[in-house]
C-alpha cells in the first residue's frame, strides 16, 4: 500500500470509528479511543463492531482484551486486514474494500429531492425505509440528531405529496474526510441512491473527500459512481450470527 493510500485508509478508519462511537453513544455504550484502536468494553448495537483498528500492526492480545467476548457476536473491524485473530477464537466474517472519491468531483443530478433529517419523526421515517421490514429500525434513535458530525440524508420523489422516503444514507464528518454508510434505495438499490448522496455531499461538504467501505455487488456499484478502492479491510467475528454492516 502506498503512503498516500495508507493515509486515506487511516482517515477512513478513524472516520468509521467515530461513526460507530456516535451510534454506540445513542445506545448508552461508551467506547474509548486508543493509539491503535477504538473499542467498547461492553457489547455494541446490532451490526456495529466492538473494536475498529486505527493503524496497522495493532496488538491482537491488547485489542481483544478491551472488548467483551463472553457473549455471542463480538466483532473487530480489522481496518488494514493485517491481524490474525483466529487463536483468540475469531473467524473472518467478511472482507471488503475501503473506497475513496476526491473532493469536488462532478456529481450527476439526482432524480430525487434530498434533505437532512432534523426531527425524530423524519429520522423514524428514514429508519423504516432503510430497514425495509427487517425489524431493526429502532437501531437509529433520536439521540443521533444531537450528534454534531452525523447527518442522516434522505431522498424523496418530488411528485410524492406524502413525502415518502425512498433513498438515503448516513454521513459522518471528520476533520479530513466525510464518510458514508447505510446507503440504500427502495427501488434500484444503491445505484439509485448514490447520485442523491453524492449530490448532497457536494453541497454540504464540497472540500472533503468521500470515504466508506463496500463489498461484493455494492462495491461494484460504488466504483461505477466514481469511487476507487484504496485498501482492504476484514471483519472478524468471535461467535454468533450478527456482524457489522457499518
Amino acid at each position: 500500500m502506498t503512503t498516500s493510500r495508507q493515509a486515506l485508509v487511516r482517515a477512513a478508519a478513524l472516520n468509521n470509528a467515530e461513526w460507530c462511537a456516535a451510534m454506540c453513544r445513542t445506545h448508552g455504550v461508551q467506547g474509548e479511543f486508543g493509539a491503535d484502536a477504538w473499542a467498547a468494553p461492553v457489547r455494541t448495537p446490532l451490526y456495529y463492531p466492538d473494536a475498529v483498528t486505527l493503524g496497522p500492526d495493532a496488538d491482537p492480545d491488547a485489542l481483544t482484551a478491551r472488548i467483551e467476548t463472553a457473549s455471542p457476536g463480538a466483532s473487530v473491524k480489522d481496518s488494514f486486514a493485517d491481524l490474525d485473530l483466529a487463536e483468540a477464537g475469531f473467524r473472518v466474517l467478511f472482507e471488503a474494500q475501503w473506497i475513496h472519491r476526491p473532493a469536488g468531483s462532478a456529481t450527476a443530478s439526482p432524480d430525487l429531492e434530498w434533505d437532512v433529517a432534523g426531527d425524530p419523526d423524519t429520522l423514524r421515517a428514514w429508519a423504516l425505509a432503510w430497514d425495509d421490514g427487517a425489524g431493526h429500525a429502532d437501531l437509529f434513535r433520536p439521540g443521533l440528531l444531537a450528534e454534531p458530525e452525523t447527518f442522516v440524508l434522505l431522498g424523496r420523489s418530488a411528485d410524492d405529496t406524502e413525502g415518502t422516503v425512498v433513498a438515503g444514507a448516513v454521513v459522518s464528518r471528520s476533520e479530513q474526510v466525510v464518510g458514508v454508510s447505510n446507503v440504500f434505495g427502495r427501488d434500484g438499490g444503491p445505484d439509485a441512491a448514490w447520485p442523491l448522496v453524492l449530490h448532497a455531499l457536494a453541497r454540504l461538504f464540497p472540500t472533503l473527500p468521500v470515504v466508506g467501505y463496500e463489498q461484493g455487488d455494492d462495491l461494484a456499484v460504488a466504483l461505477r459512481h466514481g469511487f476507487e478502492p484504496v485498501g482492504p479491510l476484514r471483519v472478524w467475528m468471535h461467535s454468533g450470527q450478527h456482524g457489522p454492516r457499518d
